[in-house]
C-alpha cells in the first residue's frame, strides 16, 4: 500500500519524539500533578491520548486490520462515548461544562484543545503518528503551565495555541492538499477494494464514528444482488462522465477523481472505482460518517476565534500557495469530485452556547477573505473550466421503519427517464426565454412574493437563459435554472420549514432588493438577534449580504410525492429537495470560475446567463466577487400558488398555477401530484 510508504519516513522521524511525549502523557494520566479542578481535565485528556496511542500501536502491528466486529465496535465506543449526547453534558469537550468546572478564563480554550486532540483519531487508524505526536506535545506544554496555575495568565495559554497553529500550518495544509490531489494516499482505497465487505468489521478501520446508519446500510447493501449495486454505480459514474460531455470539457486529460462517500456504501463505491478505471481515473477517497453528536460539532465550529488574526490567515495562504506549486502537476490532473450524499437523519436545531468560541466582526471578515483567497488558489491549479462533478443521494436507516421502501423509491427517482424530463423542461424554458421577469407567489400561508429578472437574449435562435438540468452532475433529474439579473430582482422569499446544510430553519424569510439580501429572519429562537445571527453564520457565512446566485424551477414531482408519502420532506437533502419546487440560491452562481466557458443545452443553444452584476466584477477584483457558498432554498409545491413569466410587453404566461404545471406538454409532471 503506497500510503504506508508515504508516511513511513515521517513516522520514523517522529518515533523518538512520540515515545518521549507519550511517556509523559501516561504519567499525567496516572497523576495529573496539578490542582483541582484542572487535575480532572488533564487526567481525562491524557487517558484519551493514551488510548489513541494504543490504537496507533495496533495499526502499526497490523492488528487493526484483523480486528473482529465485536472488538471494532468496542474500540469505536471507547473513542466516541464521551461526546455522545447522553455523556456530553459532563465532558470537558463540551465548552459549557468546561467553563463551569474550569472557569471562564481557561475552560473555553482547554475544551477547544481537547476537541482538536479528538480530531486526530482518523489519522491514528491510518498508522500515521504525526498528528498524535504534535497534539500530545501541545497537551504536555499546556500542562506545564498549570503545574503552577496561580502564576498563569490566559494570554500565555492563548499564545501557546496560536504558536502551535502557526508553526504547524505547513503540516496541516500540506497534508490536506496532498490528500485532495494524490491518489497514492490510498489507505481508504485499500479498505474499499480489498476488504471482505460481508464482514462488517472493516467499518471500524476508518477511525470515524460508526452508528446504526453505517452498519445498517452496509448490511442492507449486502442483501442486494450485484446487478443492482452495479446499476447504482453506473448511474453515479455515468452522470460524472456526462457532466464533462455536456460542458464540452476534455476528461481524457485528467487522471484523478475525488470520491466522497458515506461509510457503509463500499459495495457501490468498489463498482464505481472499477467504472472510473475504465475512464482512466484513479480515486482519491474522502469517506465520512454520521456525527457522534451534532451539538458537539456545532459547539466547536468557531474554535479558531480564540486566536485567529490576519498574520495567521496570511501564513496559511502562503503555505497553500507553496504546497500547490509543489504538487501542481498532480493538481492539474484532478477532474473534480464525485459525491454520494445521504439523508434521513433527524433534523438538528442547535443550542447556541455563550461558552463556545465565536468569531468577532473582524475575524468573520478574515474568514471571508481567507476562503476567497483559498478558492482562487485552488482555481489557479485546478482550473474550473477543466473540471466537473456529480452528486447523488441515498437514504440511511435512521430515516425510519420504511427505509427499504424509501431506498427503492430513491433509486427510482435517481433513474427517471432522462429524455422525458429533458423534453418537458425544454417547453418550460421556451416560455421563460420570452420573459423579462418572473413572478413567484406563495400560497397556504407562504408569504413569498418575489420578482426575478431574467437575462435578456440577443439571439433567441442560438441562445437561452435557462439550463436544462438532466441527470448528469446533479442527480436526480428535474430542474431548469438560471443566474438571474440582480437589478429588479426584489421581494420576499419565505418557507415554513427547511433543512439547510444539516440545520433546521423555521419560517425562514429573506427579503431581496435588486438581487441582494436586505433582511432576514426565522422563528427558531425567541430572541430575534439570535435568529439573525443563526442565519448570518450558517446561510450568509458571515457576509453582510449575498446576491441571489440562482433561480430555478424544480420539476421532480415524483420526489415531492415520495417526501409527502413517507413524511420525510424535512429530511431530504438539498440535492433532491431543490428539485421539488422553485428554489433560490444565495451566494455564488452555478457557473463560478467557469463564467467564460461556453455551456450548451441538449438542443444546442448556448446558456448565456452565466454571470450577474456581482460576478462580472471578477475581472477587476476577484477577491470581492466570489462568496464561496451557494445555498438552495426551496418552496414546496403545496406552499406555491403561481410562477408567472412576464414579457416586456406585459403579457403573462403561467408556468405553474395553483401548484400545478400548466405549460402545454408538461401535464405529465402533474400526474404524481394528482395521485398523492
Amino acid at each position: 500500500m503506497k500510503y504506508r510508504e508515504l508516511i513511513s519516513e515521517t513516522n520514523e522521524e517522529m518515533k523518538e519524539r512520540l515515545e518521549l511525549v507519550m511517556d509523559r502523557v501516561k504519567e499525567i494520566s496516572a497523576n495529573p500533578e496539578t490542582k483541582a479542578p484542572y487535575d480532572a481535565y488533564y487526567r481525562q485528556v491524557a487517558a484519551y491520548l493514551t488510548f489513541l496511542y494504543s490504537v496507533y500501536e495496533k495499526a502499526c502491528s497490523g492488528e487493526l486490520s484483523h480486528m473482529s466486529e465485536r472488538d471494532g465496535k468496542a474500540c469505536n465506543e471507547a473513542l466516541f462515548a464521551e461526546i455522545k449526547q447522553e455523556n456530553y453534558e459532563t465532558s470537558f469537550a463540551n465548552p459549557a461544562y468546561a467553563v463551569r468546572i474550569l472557569g471562564e478564563e481557561y475552560g473555553q480554550i482547554l475544551s477547544a484543545v481537547y476537541a482538536s486532540v479528538r480530531n486526530t483519531a482518523a489519522f491514528v487508524f491510518e498508522g500515521n503518528c504525526q498528528y498524535l505526536c504534535i497534539y500530545a506535545e501541545l497537551f504536555v506544554e499546556l500542562h506545564t503551565y498549570f503545574e503552577n496555575p496561580d502564576e498563569l495568565t490566559r494570554e500565555e495559554i492563548r499564545q501557546a495555541a496560536y504558536s502551535f497553529e502557526h508553526d504547524y500550518s505547513e503540516v496541516f495544509n500540506e497534508d490536506s492538499v496532498k490528500r485532495l490531489v494524490d491518489p497514492d494516499y490510498d489507505y481508504y482505497t485499500d479498505i474499499v477494494m480489498n476488504s471482505d465487505l460481508t464482514d462488517l468489521s472493516y467499518l471500524y478501520r476508518y477511525g470515524r464514528y460508526i452508528s446504526a446508519n453505517e452498519t445498517g446500510i452496509a448490511a442492507f447493501l449486502n442483501t442486494l444482488p450485484q446487478e443492482d449495486i452495479q446499476a447504482m454505480a453506473d448511474t453515479y459514474t455515468e452522470g460524472y462522465r456526462i457532466g464533462f460531455e455536456m460542458t464540452r470539457k476534455d476528461l481524457s486529460i485528467k487522471e484523478t477523481v475525488e470520491i466522497r462517500y458515506p461509510v457503509g456504501f463500499e459495495r457501490m463505491v468498489r463498482c464505481a472505482v472499477n467504472n472510473f478505471a475504465k475512464l482512466h481515473l484513479r480515486p482519491v477517497m474522502k469517506p465520512f460518517s454520521t456525527e457522534a453528536n451534532k451539538q458537539y460539532t456545532y459547539d466547536h465550529r468557531e474554535d479558531k476565534a480564540l486566536y485567529l488574526d490576519k498574520a495567521l490567515v496570511e501564513r496559511g495562504l502562503e503555505v497553500y500557495r507553496t504546497v500547490f506549486e509543489k504538487v501542481k502537476k498532480k493538481a492539474a490532473l484532478y477532474a473534480g469530485p464525485a459525491v454520494i450524499e445521504v439523508f434521513g437523519e433527524e433534523p438538528f436545531s442547535p443550542v447556541t452556547k455563550q461558552e463556545a468560541p465565536h468569531f468577532n466582526d473582524n475575524q468573520q471578515q478574515l474568514q471571508v477573505y481567507r476562503q476567497s483567497e483559498y478558492s482562487q488558489i485552488i482555481n489557479q491549479y485546478i482550473k474550473g473550466e477543466e473540471r466537473s462533478f456529480t452528486i447523488i443521494s441515498y437514504p440511511v436507516p435512521e430515516i425510519g421503519n420504511q427505509f427499504r421502501e424509501i431506498f427503492a423509491e430513491t433509486v427510482k427517482i435517481n433513474t427517471l427517464d432522462y429524455m422525458l424530463y429533458r423534453d418537458m423542461q425544454q417547453k418550460i424554458i421556451d416560455v421563460l426565454d420570452r420573459a423579462d421577469h418572473v413572478h413567484i407567489l406563495g400560497a397556504n400561508g407562504n408569504k413569498t412574493d418575489l420578482i426575478v429578472t431574467t437575462y435578456p437574449l440577443t439571439d433567441p435562435k442560438t441562445q437561452t437563459s435557462f439550463e436544462n438540468c438532466v441527470a448528469d452532475v446533479n442527480i436526480p433529474v428535474g430542474e431548469v435554472f438560471t443566474s438571474p439579473v440582480l437589478k429588479g430582482t426584489t421581494g420576499k422569499l419565505h418557507v415554513s420549514q427547511v433543512y439547510l446544510n444539516g440545520l433546521s430553519y423555521e419560517n425562514l424569510e429573506i427579503d431581496f432588493k435588486d438581487g441582494m439580501i436586505e433582511h432576514y429572519t426565522c422563528t427558531n429562537f425567541a430572541d430575534e438577534k439570535e435568529n439573525q445571527k443563526y442565519i448570518r453564520d450558517n446561510i450568509l457565512f458571515h457576509h453582510d449580504t449575498l446576491p441571489m446566485g440562482e433561480f430555478a424551477i424544480g420539476t421532480n414531482t415524483v420526489a415531492y410525492v415520495m417526501a409527502r408519502k413517507y413524511h420525510i420532506a424535512d429530511k431530504l437533502p438539498i440535492l433532491i429537495a431543490e428539485k421539488t419546487g422553485p428554489h433560490f440560491a444565495v451566494g455564488d452562481t452555478c457557473y463560478t470560475y467557469c463564467e467564460d466557458t461556453a455551456v450548451y443545452n441538449p438542443d444546442g443553444k448556448e446558456i448565456v446567463a452565466r454571470d450577474n452584476e456581482v460576478s462580472l466584477l471578477r475581472k477587476e477584483d476577484p477577491s470581492k466577487v466570489y462568496f464561496n457558498c451557494h445555498t438552495d432554498i426551496t418552496i414546496p409545491y403545496d406552499e406555491l400558488d403561481k410562477i408567472t413569466a412576464i414579457g416586456k410587453d406585459g403579457i403573462k404566461t403561467d408556468i405553474i398555477s395553483g401548484g400545478r404545471f400548466v405549460v402545454p406538454g408538461t401535464e405529465t409532471l402533474n400526474v404524481p401530484l394528482d395521485h398523492e
